[in-house]
């Protein structure tokens, strides 16, 4: 009998199953988005805490002297992360924190993974003999233990604790972690959280207790989250951290990574985070004005958004749009503004004017430049 990626045959027999994990080898197992961290939407680095700086992916973090940076960054070529095919990974480089490692410090990486999603993934959740596996890439610049967990929020929150054990500085090291249900579990068929990963370069005492338990299910508890955590990265200047390869599948094997291409993985993320540009005279697409200090343009998302969205993110410079109408370009005195509450069709986008066309004529917005953008946001 040969077990491979391919399935399980049996020589002399002609059975082969290509079924790892209870599920066909083809079909979709990671249920992370951007869990290889090639998509950054919003841009590629930052110093703004809760800042997405690649999707579907956000850290924060408290009690800094000197604020941290997290960036998309190359994975170096001949390591191990990127002969598997690995090209980006989430990095966040340390500040001074010269006040040393406090109670309340803290900081972490987190994905949030929709609930329906979960529920629906296959995992029977609430049997302690139905696995989920996480996998993924570290690599720090201390070596250190680090602490981690997954988190159900739904009906009485449940934790699962775990760490990476000590690892080697400047290595990349693959964690494997194989995860039971629980009947304390509730995950509800919902368009809300169900499960959420954390991942701590650093948790301080105010949120860990010696006497957690780790690999095991138990009730949340914000004051004990974790065993206490090494200080040793969040007190050297200039650390770093980096992870990549995230992958949460059913079964108790952790399989190959699911490599996705570009352009399916920016869909998914397009549920959660779409943004547009339009090039420094592009188009947005075409409307009407509403009035003569207001043109409404129509812009359709490429997928449905989790759920409706009421604002639309700009780049704050009026300037940056205009609308052409009557052989005649208008320059904005405001930014856009969103008029709709949809998750799907044609959206609204209101390009405000000190004067303008005719109420009813048709027009088509335009960037100003460079910079412009729009975007929409349904994040978890």
């Amino acid at each position: 009998v040969t077990i491979s990626e391919s399935g399980i045959e049996a020589s002399g027999i002609g059975i082969t199953c290509a079924n790892i994990n209870g599920a066909q080898i083809g079909g979709r197992r990671n249920l992370v988005i951007n869990g290889a961290m090639n998509i950054a939407q919003r841009g590629t680095s930052s110093t703004t805490a809760g800042m997405y700086t690649v999707d579907r992916f956000t850290y924060a973090w408290s009690g800094h002297d000197e604020a941290p940076t997290q960036a998309q960054v190359d994975v170096s070529s001949g390591t191990t992360p990127y002969t598997e095919g690995f090209r980006k990974a989430y990095k966040v480089t340390n500040g001074n924190q010269t006040s040393g490692a406090d109670a309340s410090d803290l900081l972490y990486f987190e994905h949030h993974m929709e609930a329906q999603d979960i529920a629906n993934s296959g995992w029977n959740y609430t049997s302690s003999s139905s696995f989920v596996t996480l996998s993924f890439w570290v690599k720090s610049s201390v070596s250190q233990d680090f602490k981690g967990y997954i988190r159900t929020p739904d009906g009485t929150s449940q934790l699962y604790p775990y760490s990476t054990g000590t690892l080697t500085a400047n290595t990349w090291t693959k964690i494997i972690k194989t995860i039971p249900g629980n009947s304390n579990l509730t995950i509800n068929n919902d368009v809300n959280q169900g499960l959420q990963l954390y991942l701590w370069p650093y948790i301080g005492t105010t949120y860990t207790d010696a006497g957690v338990t780790e690999n095991a299910w138990g009730a949340y508890s914000s004051s004990a989250r974790t065993p206490v955590s090494a200080t040793s990265w969040w007190t050297t200047n200039d650390a770093t951290f980096e992870i990549t390869g995230f992958q949460l599948e059913v079964g108790s094997q952790a399989t190959p990574f699911e490599h996705r291409s570009y352009t399916e993985e920016i869909r998914l993320c397009y549920r959660y985070y779409y943004k547009l540009y339009a090039g420094t005279s592009g188009f947005w697409g075409s409307g009407v004005w509403y009035n003569s200090t207001s043109f409404i343009c129509f812009i359709a998302f490429p997928v449905v958004m989790r759920t409706n969205v009421t604002a639309v993110e700009q780049s704050g410079t009026a300037s940056h749009y205009k609308v052409i109408g009557n052989a005649t370009t208008y320059t904005c005195n405001g930014v856009p503004t969103y008029g709709g509450d949809a998750n799907d069709s044609a959206q609204t986008v209101g390009f405000p004017f000190s004067s303008g066309a005719t109420q009813g004529q048709a027009g088509i917005a335009r960037a100003g430049s460079s910079s412009a953008y729009l975007a929409w946001s349904a994040e978890l």
